[in-house]
């Protein structure tokens, strides 16, 4: 166990916002609520930068490691720790939380004590997902983050639209938990019974197992990322769920970290031999995703499908089975939480001000709203990798791996993002530029100073990582040498 002071740091860190959520269940006045609320995220955050802090670089093992006994007649842990793969997703996870709470309008109703509540807990579950090494403690966390989701979407979403989104989400994801669990049993039969992961990795299974596991978990977890033909929940969540939140859903992106941690790792020879599989659903997500933004009226759904355009070129990445490629799929997903993220809180303040995110709404922002309209301008470049933005040099390792592995479906994705720069900035032009065309427009209030806040920071850290990306590769590049290493000799 690797601990501050004899203080166990991970465990720390999913404690804090649970802590906070409970405080902030009890608590009544919204004041005092919103004050717990972004008290617990920026401990959290804090808790997130200690443990970077703490981690060896130099080794590709998992660190930070506390392993207790958990159920002891099924050989469950509760067994925690981080490698070079999921290290930053802990700081980026705690930001971006931080941020949706402090961007979240005053006044939230009903029940704003349930709201903030639910939130933090939607927190702990996602950083346990990057923290859990044992399997049946990630499918736990896993199926945690149901709960606040379903209510956070279906009692603060957009009237009837949130309600159906989320059921449909609700349903969609707990059918796609089903075979993320008889996978994780199948693999502790093969391992005699055991869940947790390094034991796994040691029990390779044989070939034909290594199928079936391996199908279970593109699966389970392609439902999340997602993938076409499993992204229909997509649209209808980024219409009818509240904007912090859809922020937190779409820029987290749990379903490729899935797929990077596990499937890929435990099935190796069947994944290398399925190359093809996943680099054509990486490439058909990349031309699907822009083609369609292409079609859209909102601006909600034209960053929801270029989302599922960009997490494509995180497949090609993993799909490449590369030092460089790993670390790119690993960057862009990171740069997700920034640009991604920051575009639907952007939005969410929008749809505050103005009422709607239709273009047909909106038309001449940029006047009344300056400040909202250039963060929105970087974030959009950013995820069309703009030189000097964190998408930049994650798009450049993927791509460059791709055309050494496969070369068509890099070409495909460069057509793609040709496709996915005019899907956004065709938008773009119509809703902030032009004449103001609407009375709501031209009262508009633009970003209060604690959204401006998180503006500079989102693009302080999308600068950061892109002018000077070194550091933050150099801190995964042991974890990715060990798990393309892990790999057997590559069936390209």
């Amino acid at each position: 166990m690797m601990t501050l002071h004899g203080l166990p740091i991970l465990s720390i860190l999913l404690l804090l916002p649970l802590l906070g959520a409970a405080a902030c269940f009890l608590l009544r006045d919204e004041r005092q609520v919103r004050t717990v609320a972004i008290v617990s995220a920026t401990l959290a955050l804090a808790s997130a930068l200690t443990a970077v802090l703490l981690f060896d670089a130099e080794h590709g093992d998992f660190q930070l490691q506390e392993k207790h006994v958990w159920i002891p007649s099924l050989k469950l842990h509760y067994f925690v720790g981080v490698d070079g793969l999921s290290i930053l997703f802990l700081p980026a996870t705690t930001l971006l939380f931080l941020c949706a709470i402090v961007t979240t309008g005053r006044g939230v109703k009903p029940l704003p004590n349930l709201h903030f509540a639910l939130i933090l807990l939607f927190e702990t579950a996602t950083l346990g997902i990057f923290c859990a090494l044992d399997t049946l403690l990630f499918f736990f966390f896993w199926e945690l983050t149901l709960l606040p989701l379903y209510f956070l979407i279906g009692l603060w979403g957009l009237g009837a639209q949130g309600r159906a989104a989320a059921t449909r989400y609700f349903l969609v994801m707990l059918v796609g938990g089903v075979p993320l669990l008889f996978a994780f049993i199948t693999l502790a039969a093969n391992a005699g019974w055991a869940f947790d992961l390094p034991t796994l990795l040691s029990h390779e299974p044989e070939h034909g197992l290594q199928l079936l596991v391996f199908v279970l978990f593109l699966v389970g977890f392609g439902v999340k990322v997602p993938v076409v033909p499993l992204h229909a929940w997509m649209p209808s969540l980024a219409l009818g769920g509240p904007a912090a939140v859809t922020a937190l859903m779409v820029g987290l992106k749990l379903g490729a970290y899935g797929l990077l941690r596990f499937a890929i790792p435990l099935a190796p020879t069947v994944a290398q031999e399925l190359h093809w599989l996943l680099a054509g659903l990486g490439t058909v997500g990349i031309l699907y995703g822009a083609v369609a933004a292409l079609a859209q009226s909102n601006l909600r759904n034209v960053v929801a499908y270029a989302s599922v355009s960009h997490v494509g070129m995180v497949l090609l990445g993993l799909a490449s089975f590369t030092v460089a490629g790993v670390q790119g799929a690993v960057l862009l997903l990171l740069s997700f939480s920034i640009s991604t993220g920051g575009l639907f809180l952007l939005l969410g303040i929008l749809q505050c001000r103005i009422g709607s995110t239709d273009l047909s709404a909106l038309g001449g922002v940029r006047q009344r709203m300056p400040r909202l309209a250039a963060a929105f301008l970087v974030f959009g470049l950013t995820g069309l990798g703009l030189p000097g933005t964190s998408g930049f040099p994650a798009e450049f390792l993927i791509i460059v791996s791709t055309l050494q592995t496969h070369s068509g479906a890099a070409l495909a994705a460069l057509f793609g993002m040709v496709v996915g720069a005019g899907a956004f900035l065709g938008p773009y032009r119509t809703a902030f530029f032009g004449p103001i065309r609407r009375p709501a427009v031209a009262e508009v209030e633009d970003l209060l100073p604690r959204e401006y806040a998180v503006a500079l920071a989102f693009l302080f850290l999308t600068l950061c990582f892109g002018l000077y990306p070194m550091p933050w590769l150099d801190l995964m590049r042991a974890a990715a040498e060990s798990w393309v290493l892990h790999l057997p000799a590559r069936v390209l």
